[in-house]
């Protein structure tokens, strides 16, 4: 019943999205700023965006293990009452950990949730089906996203889903939703887990499209994304690093942190900086971040506490329901 759910659901999300487009000879200068909030929850992810009406959009919820209690106390910090949009971008448990709590919190608590959007990929994980327990629970609207859909904001900020396509690959990673988010002249893309192999599905069906200012690094910083051809195409001037100070699988890889620095790519990682929040007016970025720590891509290859695995998981999903 559930997945029956999500699918009859999806094509609102479509007529939603289609409004009449308006032309302008330009990209136009939003007012105020947008804020991309990457908070630091260990090895996972979680990112808040604060568009300059209030409007705002959550993407993941941390690790299983944190329960929301961390991303929940940040959202408190900011004043957060609301949140419009809720991406899931996978649902593995180090991206979907603290979705029940969020739910929860948000529907009893504070002033709701908008709507819920999900690639339809399932697992059967204790996590995963929480997940949807609290979905359920409330009657939150939950949304199935494809390539090509928008999801319906109502300020100055753009959010193009780039991916999943039709195809459902084997690997959950792969189908993560992928982000471009504009705001003025300012691009930020967001891949949730996507390997090379989305990469390159990605560069050949979007092209000079894909370039992007800000760029959060693709699977937690591992070598198996952010390719060379990726990083090209892609071109950004930031990037941001969601994964832990003493990461057990190595993230980020030193792969990974050496490309950006041939690239010359400013790059933050949240198991250094701690929470780490970029803020564009729409055409300058300017990023804050928790600890002061370098941001040269080999200078932060030095702080790594260990070498890389060769132990490549994806993540330490929560024990099968039985």
């Amino acid at each position: 019943m559930r997945r029956v759910l999500v699918v009859i659901l999806a094509g609102t999300l479509v007529l939603a999205g289609c409004t009449t487009p308006v032309t302008t000879d330009g990209p136009q200068s939003p007012d105020g700023e947008l804020e991309i909030h990457h908070i630091d929850v260990g090895q996972a992810d979680a990112t808040l965006l604060i568009g300059p009406e209030g409007e705002t959009i959550l993407i993941d919820t941390g690790d299983y293990r944190a329960d929301g209690e961390e991303v929940l106390a940040y959202l408190d910090e900011q004043g957060v009452e609301r949140i419009d949009h809720l991406v899931t971008t996978h649902p593995h448990a180090d991206h979907i950990g603290g979705h029940e709590a969020v739910i929860d919190t948000y529907e009893t608590e504070r002033d709701g949730i908008g709507a819920i959007y999900d690639p339809g990929a399932t697992t059967t994980t204790n996590t995963y089906d929480e997940y949807l327990d609290a979905v359920e629970r409330h009657d939150v609207e939950l949304f199935e996203v494809k390539r090509g859909d928008m999801l319906p904001t109502e300020g100055p900020i753009e959010a193009e889903v780039l991916h999943p396509g039709s195809s459902k690959p084997e690997n959950l990673n792969d189908d993560s939703i992928a982000l471009s988010i504009s705001f003025g002249e300012t691009t930020y893309l967001t891949t949730g887990d996507v390997e090379s192999g989305v990469e390159s599905t990605l560069v050949e069906e979007y092209g000079d499209e894909l370039e992007a200012d800000i760029y959060q690094a693709g699977h937690h910083g591992s070598s198996t994304s952010s390719t060379e051809e990726f990083l090209s195409t892609v071109d950004p001037s930031v990037s941001v690093i969601s994964s832990a100070g003493d990461s057990r699988f190595g993230h980020p890889h030193d792969e990974t942190l050496e490309r950006f620095a041939e690239h010359g790519i400013e790059t933050y990682w949240t198991g250094a900086h701690g929470n780490v929040v970029v803020t564009t007016d729409g055409q300058r970025v300017s990023v804050q971040t928790e600890r002061d720590r370098p941001t040269d891509a080999e200078e932060l290859l030095e702080l790594k506490p260990i070498k890389d695995t060769t132990e490549q998981i994806a993540v330490a999903p929560s024990a099968p329901r039985p």
